[in-house]
């Protein structure tokens, strides 16, 4: 490794969320108030108390890879796959499919992929049951070789996406899969940045993906009071920091991002989004759901992003959390005053989830796209159905439409269901 310590800027970003496919379609979608949320469609929600969601429709994973690897991949992982090629298409890199990216370009994934599709196997489980209907484990051992797909097991695997995105493009560097929610795609990127920094690779594709509108993950999560259940509201019923706030609404999708040493990025010509600096995490400690009321963990990563960036708390924008629920949005409040102290009450903080929905594995990576995109842009987007701001939340959470206010910094933040949280501090370009 070299002992320099490298500057890290974003060349590509590939974003595919029910607002669009790239990463241009998603941020004209957010600036123009348009959401992705609305009636589930891909099954019968009926059971579940939440029955809204943002899916993405329309989406053709035959467009993104062979018959065959589309095998061996559940949903989320094919939103990867996807997300991995606008991104790398996006920094110059894809070279038509035919990229060999090699052993100095690293990649680095987070997601909450706990299951691979289950819909073959559920069909089949009637197969080992006796007439009684109860579970017949020894015609399951004497019919397990039929009943159980081959690569049922492989589609299965946490990291999967990370073998076949390294597979189809050539990266053979540092690598690593994060295991979480909003959290894990952010770690990622952070790892990342310090991959580049460090000297441990030249580029590092990073971010995170997840299918959290899926049956699996709603009917998991649909017990534990942290999702919305106004389905009569539709778009509107996911409002972050307002007083009529009563949870989030989940989106799928993938976020993942290029990071690359400036100087050779400088040098091929690449666009330059924005530079990261910095990168912290903490961990609030307190039994899930629930949130520490101060928020001790974020602000800790909060704390440890500015001073790994050399940066001062005063913070142009803050591409916030937002997970609209009770003391969710009381406690980010609370972080942000005590890490940014008088400089947070002239920080712009906004939540993009009201319209991408919270994309879970994928949402923390979401927030750095969104960073660095409000830094080249000079925007700041909007928080969306934030009507009676909740007193409790009294900063300045951008409501209404967006602000050209050129912001020359940048935060974004990630929380964890169980208390991990995760920083990125970006600058302007230069």
């Amino acid at each position: 490794m070299s002992g320099e310590r490298r500057r890290v800027v974003v060349t590509g970003i590939g974003l595919l969320t029910a607002l669009g496919e790239g990463h241009q379609a998603t941020w004209d979608a957010l600036l123009a108030g348009r959401s992705g949320i609305g009636p589930l469609r891909a099954y019968d929600p009926a059971p579940l108390r939440t029955t809204i969601g943002a899916e993405i429709h329309g989406f053709d994973p035959a467009a993104w890879a062979s018959r065959r690897t589309l095998r061996m991949l559940c949903r989320g992982d094919r939103l990867a796959l996807a997300g991995a090629t606008l991104a790398l298409r996006d920094a110059g890199l894809d070279d038509g499919g035919r990229a060999e990216l090699g052993h100095r370009t690293g990649l680095f994934l987070g997601s909450n992929k706990e299951m691979p599709r289950m819909d073959e196997l559920i069909a089949q489980l009637q197969a080992v049951r006796a007439d009684d209907g109860s579970p017949d484990l020894r015609r399951l051992g004497e019919t397990a070789g039929s009943v159980i797909a081959p690569l049922f097991f492989v589609e299965g695997l946490q990291p999967a996406a990370g073998f076949h995105i390294s597979e189809q493009y050539g990266i053979r560097g540092a690598n690593a899969y994060f295991a979480g929610t909003a959290d894990s795609g952010a770690m990622a990127v952070g790892r990342g940045l310090r991959a580049v920094r460090r000297g441990e690779a030249d580029v590092v594709l990073a971010g995170g993906y997840d299918d959290a509108t899926g049956w699996w993950a709603m009917s998991k999560m649909d017990g534990l009071g942290v999702l919305s259940t106004r389905n009569d509201l539709g778009p509107a019923a996911f409002r972050p920091y307002d007083r009529d706030r009563g949870g989030s609404v989940f989106g799928e999708g993938s976020a993942l991002l290029v990071l690359e040493e400036r100087e050779r990025a400088l040098a091929r010509g690449a666009r330059v989004y924005a530079e990261i600096t910095g990168f912290g995490a903490g961990n609030d400690c307190v039994r899930p759901p629930a949130s520490e009321p101060r928020a001790r963990g974020l602000r800790r990563a909060i704390g440890a992003a500015l001073r790994d960036a050399g940066h001062s708390t005063d913070v142009d924008y803050v591409a916030a959390h937002g997970c609209a629920t009770r003391l969710g949005d009381v406690s980010e409040t609370a972080a942000l005053r005590d890490a940014l102290g008088a400089s947070a009450e002239r920080a712009q903080i906004s939540s993009v989830k009201p319209q991408t929905g919270h994309l879970v594995g994928a949402a923390g990576a979401l927030n750095v796209a969104v960073a660095a995109l409000s830094l080249d842009s000079g925007v700041v987007p909007a928080t969306r159905n934030l009507e009676h701001p909740d007193p409790a939340c009294d900063l300045d959470y951008v409501p209404g439409t967006p602000r050209e206010s050129r912001p020359a910094s940048a935060l974004a933040l990630a929380r964890g269901l169980e208390g991990q949280a995760v920083a990125v501090a970006l600058e302007r370009a230069a």
